[in-house]
């Protein structure tokens, strides 16, 4: 990630930030770093997932959104991103009348129904994900936080009770579990391999 060199701002001034490009950036510590573009695998692996939801019926189409919906989240440590761009976001009716102007879920908003993270290769992204993001979208209030983990064919879903996320992993022909959805008849192995 580059960061962009400027004076640092308020994150109320990223917010109205606009630098003409359709670049996405994450806030951090008054500095705006450049959110890269996701890989073909990873974006294939969430569109397929949200195909799936909108099929069959699970959630409508508006309420769905891959890399381009901005939450909000608590800054618990020093380096840490305020705002984070999930993979897939699935969203409340509520939140359609709420982002009009920009679509940014604020603090002060309801949170989002699940937030799904493709996780790619490597220790940094690995903490990012399994950490950084998971301890924010905790605090967050985020009642379910999907990770999808090519690389450990596994997908781990996490639910919030009682304030803490209790962790359930899926493999294979295991059918994933949600709260959100529970009717949902996918197993692991459908999300992490999907049909073209």
């Amino acid at each position: 990630m580059t960061s962009i060199t400027r004076p640092k701002m308020t994150f109320e001034e990223y917010l109205n930030y606009d630098d003409g490009t359709d670049n996405r950036y994450q806030w951090v510590d008054g500095v705006l770093v450049a959110v890269p573009t996701e890989s073909g695998f990873n974006a294939w692996l969430s569109a397929a997932l949200r195909f799936y939801l909108i099929n069959t019926c699970l959630v409508k189409p508006r309420l769905t959104h891959q890399y381009n919906c901005e939450i909000e989240v608590p800054v618990l440590k020093s380096r840490q991103a305020r705002n984070r761009f999930p993979d897939l976001v699935i969203l409340r009716p509520e939140h359609i009348e709420l982002t009009q102007k920009r679509l940014t879920i604020r603090l002060e908003m309801p949170e989002p129904v699940l937030v799904v993270e493709v996780v790619s290769p490597g220790q940094a992204n690995f903490d990012r994900d399994y950490l950084d993001k998971r301890s924010q979208y905790q605090a967050r209030g985020i009642p379910e936080y999907w990770l999808i983990d090519p690389e450990q064919q596994a997908i781990m879903v996490l639910t919030l009770v009682d304030e803490v996320y209790q962790e359930k992993v899926f493999r294979g022909k295991e059918q994933i579990i949600s709260r959100a959805f529970p009717t949902l008849t996918l197993t692991a192995e459908q999300v992490l391999n999907p049909q073209e």
